[in-house]
């Protein structure tokens, strides 16, 4: 399907390693996805201590998403933003479910469980951000550019958006696999379901 519009920038979290528009800016082989994370927002030179609060998916997005947006003027911008994964917010609503399950022991968390929703990831992103714009999570068994790709498109050719933020963030236990993408009507990359799949499986 052809556009008229193209990726302007994308990044990869997984196999611990985190790149931008397929360079590798942090590379930490720690096996414990918590303590590579918090490296690799050290080593970004982040200042947003809420970072420190969030679940593992909610940190994920915020790295991935920050590497795009943190060079763009976004008071300025109509920027969108499009996640999708497969896991949901399980990893948090087990930790949940931890908390409640004994009677004897019942110690509910606000703190966790304002994360049981997987699109609360996308809250962080606009709170850091000052993004006002649409927003969507959508749940699908895998990668799905196709799915992505129309949202993006009628975001863009209705104006809704300028700019549309889209892509993976997906945490399940210690497995993390994170892949996004700015599509605006600038870029290097053509904006077609074949190029947002070759993108996702070139890291």
């Amino acid at each position: 399907m052809n556009s008229k519009f193209n990726i302007n920038a994308y990044s990869h979290i997984r196999n611990d390693k985190i790149s931008l528009n397929g360079d590798i800016v942090f590379e930490d082989e720690t096996k414990d996805f918590s303590a590579f994370i918090k490296s690799a927002y050290k080593s970004q030179g982040m200042n947003y201590p809420k970072f420190f609060k969030m679940d593992n998916l909610s940190k994920l997005a915020f790295i991935a998403a920050d590497l795009i947006l943190q060079s763009i003027s976004n008071s300025e911008e109509n920027i969108a933003i499009i996640l999708s994964n497969k896991a949901s917010s399980l990893d948090t609503d087990r930790k949940y479910q931890e908390s409640i399950s004994d009677s004897n022991n019942y110690f509910p968390s606000p703190s966790v469980f304002v994360y049981t929703l997987p699109n609360i990831c996308i809250g962080e992103i606009c709170i850091k951000h000052q993004l006002f714009s649409e927003n969507s999570f959508f749940i699908f068994d895998n990668f799905n550019p196709h799915h992505l790709w129309i949202q993006t498109e009628h975001l863009l050719k209705t104006k809704k958006a300028n700019k549309v933020l889209c892509g993976w963030v997906d945490f399940d236990d210690s497995s993390y696999d994170a892949f996004l993408y700015l599509v605006e009507e600038h870029g290097d990359l053509n904006h077609t379901i074949k190029d947002i799949k070759q993108l996702y499986l070139c890291q």
